[in-house]
């Protein structure tokens, strides 16, 4: 069973969002009952503006999966991940991972940020074995406390993983092999 689990995510194609799939982005955040849920508006957007630094997997024809992200304006080397969200049908398949991989290899990103609450093991883990994954040095502080939120929202640590300057050829095969790794 977990090599039918492992091997369906070589079964996944991505490609970047459009406006049509904000729907399903918005649906599978929702559905997470653990990711921020914005507005159906800010999914609508991210499919027509943000489309170049985003990603979608799907299987067998169904949306699986996205990643949402950004060059950031002030770093534009720097890709930062706002959303990773893989549907329920497609979890504990290594998909969550391929998409981040992906989107990196796509954006050639230098760095890579994001930002994780302490008690989401699952995303602190993600990102801690993708820095593993692309052998570079992953930061973490807070960047936004409790204190600065109207809501009482949880501190919001940021990730800095960096150096990701791998070229084209080397980061392809590095993927190739961590794929079959897993």
């Amino acid at each position: 069973m977990e090599n039918e689990l492992v091997n369906t995510t070589s079964e996944a194609t991505f490609r970047h969002p459009v406006t049509e799939d904000g729907a399903a982005m918005w649906t599978m955040a929702k559905d997470s009952e653990v990711l921020d849920l914005n507005s159906s508006y800010s999914y609508l957007l991210w499919g027509r503006d943000f489309a170049q630094s985003s990603i979608m997997a799907e299987i067998d024809g169904r949306a699986a999966g996205y990643v949402t992200g950004y060059m950031r304006p002030d770093e534009p080397g720097t890709l930062m991940i706002w959303q990773v969200c893989v549907g329920a049908d497609f979890q504990k398949r290594g998909l969550a991972a391929a998409m981040l991989d992906e989107l990196a290899a796509r954006t050639n990103a230098d760095r890579l940020e994001t930002t994780i609450t302490a008690d989401n093991a699952a995303s602190n883990r993600l990102f801690q074995r993708f820095a593993e994954r692309h052998e570079a040095d992953c930061d973490r502080e807070p960047l936004f406390t409790t204190a600065m939120y109207p809501d009482g929202h949880d501190t919001e640590y940021l990730y800095r993983i960096a150096p990701l300057g791998l070229d084209a050829d080397l980061r392809s095969l590095n993927l190739a092999a961590s794929r079959s790794e897993s």
